[in-house]
């Protein structure tokens, strides 16, 4: 699920290779290019959709399904090159005109690709009948949808001994900065991928920490927006309490303006009912100067575990307070210990509900039940349960209706305790406009065997993330610094609807901190580098 469970391949990559760039003609520069510096050149006459299709495309065969191989990509989309060629036509010039975007396989298309969320399960369905909305908007705003990542399978909801970043569909992803590193969180390819320079931007999905986590760990940012801010509509579901999508890109700006596209409100998802009150051009906040005179809390239960977090976190609270921000240390958000039991009984509960409610918008799937796909892992264990079982799943079958008293209960527990009586309270006491964390600490070493080895602040605090995901409030991961290789990212997070204000906070700190690099693709900490394949 993202990060609450702390926790080959066996499909082809539709990768379509033969129509990609010769390796002598690409332009390395074009993967770290941002939105703005994409636009520029193709308004001058530079670039067309249909060549940064193509590079992307090779770069994805040199790095991705071989080199480096980190099995972030598990297929382009086949009409890629067509689509592009449509958008160089009709020249709309809308905010992501002809950027290409990567998506988390578990969010519909209504194309020819499959969404799996990682699971042979899907795998023999037919494709989505129809777009996601949040893709739709991405389509409208002439975004090119350039394939879908690979992720954790069933977002990390199925076994609390997972490998975030594993699927029975595409494998084991790999951390582009050191690759016997984990990329972390269900988004893990998503992560990765925009960290190698393989799409500009990509779209990743949140129930607890999978895009805060990704993020940080592969050196990017990550935005968690408001629940409701953006559409769930054609999302496979762990939770429709916890459930956001959100942008991943290398740069504040870039996630700034695929925010600005996805989110409002969409009939299929009433959750965003009120979206369209609160969406806006999130570009406007993009600035400077963002952090003078902000009052920022730091939360010093979420930190502690970790030495090279502790430092990157020192470090970065005196380039805020250098530039204007003033800094209240420590905040104490009351209750965190007491979130992790009803944040688990609430989401096994909606697991079992909301995934038949998402499978029956799947026609032409078997799969019609979480029971259904116990039986199909069960079945099919050999290929689906190499390395970790299902417990989740079946605690979460053994769930009665969302009538139950138990539910009913602890989800309203949950946002009181995560949402007015914990992040608002810690905010008004102080009279805050954000609160502040590590991230999480360098990443750990990929263990199949044994999962997820995640270090983050109190060990009796479900982590970082865990305060903003339960209340349904935003939170942005920004990269912060480096220990032995590996990125290190802060969290910022604050009340309901605060999108502006974290991401003006995000964005001084980003102009004046500077720490973002590419990745080195070493093949362990301190070792050499795996080159692209020609």
């Amino acid at each position: 699920m993202n990060r609450l469970p702390l926790s080959l391949s066996l499909l082809a990559i539709a990768l379509f290779a033969s129509t990609a760039l010769p390796a002598k003609d690409t332009d390395p520069a074009l993967a770290w290019a941002s939105i703005k510096d994409i636009h520029q050149r193709m308004d001058a006459g530079q670039l067309t959709s249909e060549t940064l299709a193509r590079q992307f495309l090779e770069r994805i065969r040199q790095i991705d399904q071989s080199g480096p191989s980190l099995k972030a990509v598990l297929e382009t989309n086949p009409d890629v090159l067509k689509l592009a060629t449509e958008l160089d036509r009709k020249h709309a010039g809308g905010a992501l005109h002809g950027i290409p975007v990567l998506l988390k396989d578990n969010i519909d298309t209504g194309d020819r690709m499959l969404t799996t969320a990682g699971s042979l399960a899907l795998a023999d369905a037919p494709p989505a009948p129809r777009d996601a909305g949040l893709v739709a908007r991405l389509r409208k705003s002439g975004a090119l949808i350039l394939g879908k990542t690979n992720l954790s399978e069933w977002a990390n909801m199925r076994s609390n001994h997972a490998s975030s970043g594993w699927s029975a569909r595409g494998g084991q992803t790999r951390n582009p900065y050191v690759l016997d590193r984990n990329p972390c969180g269900s988004s893990a390819g998503s992560g990765a991928a925009v960290a190698a320079g393989l799409a500009t931007v990509a779209i990743g999905s949140e129930t607890d920490g999978s895009i805060i986590c990704p993020a940080a760990a592969n050196g990017i940012v990550g935005i968690k927006p408001t629940l409701g801010l953006v559409s769930r509509s054609g999302m496979v579901p762990i939770s429709h309490n916890q459930d956001t999508a959100g942008p991943m890109a290398r740069n504040v700006a870039d996630a700034a303006t695929v925010l600005s596209v996805i989110a409002g409100s969409d009939p299929r998802d009433p959750a965003t009912v009120d979206a369209d009150k609160h969406a806006t051009d999130y570009t406007r906040f993009l600035d400077p100067n963002g952090l003078k005179g902000k009052r920022i809390g730091v939360v010093r239960q979420l930190a502690g575990a970790e030495p090279n977090a502790d430092r990157v976190l020192e470090q970065s609270i005196a380039l805020m307070k250098a530039q204007g921000a003033i800094i209240v240390d420590p905040v104490e958000i009351p209750h965190l210990k007491e979130l992790g039991d009803v944040e688990l009984t609430v989401l096994l509960y909606d697991l079992k509900h909301d995934m038949q409610a998402y499978l029956a918008t799947r026609p032409g799937s078997k799969m019609k039940t979480l029971a259904d796909l116990i039986a199909f892992n069960r079945r099919e264990a050999q290929r689906e349960m190499p390395w970790f079982g299902q417990e989740l799943f079946e605690q979460a079958e053994a769930k009665g209706p969302l009538t139950d008293k138990a539910y009913v209960e602890a989800q309203a527990k949950a946002k009181r305790l995560a949402g007015p009586e914990g992040i608002d309270a810690a905010l008004a006491k102080q009279h805050l406009d954000a609160l502040l964390s590590p991230s999480w600490g360098p990443t750990f070493v990929t263990d199949l065997v044994l999962g997820d080895h995640v270090v983050s602040g109190d060990p009796t605090v479900g982590g970082a993330s865990q305060p903003a995901a339960v209340a349904g409030y935003p939170s942005i991961t920004v990269p912060a610094g480096f220990a032995h290789d590996l990125p290190v990212g802060i969290v910022l997070f604050g009340a309901k609807w605060s999108e502006p204000t974290l991401i003006s906070i995000a964005y001084g700190f980003e102009q004046h901190a500077k720490a973002w690099q590419p990745p080195s693709f070493l093949e362990t900490v301190g070792g050499k580098p795996v080159p692209a394949s020609p």
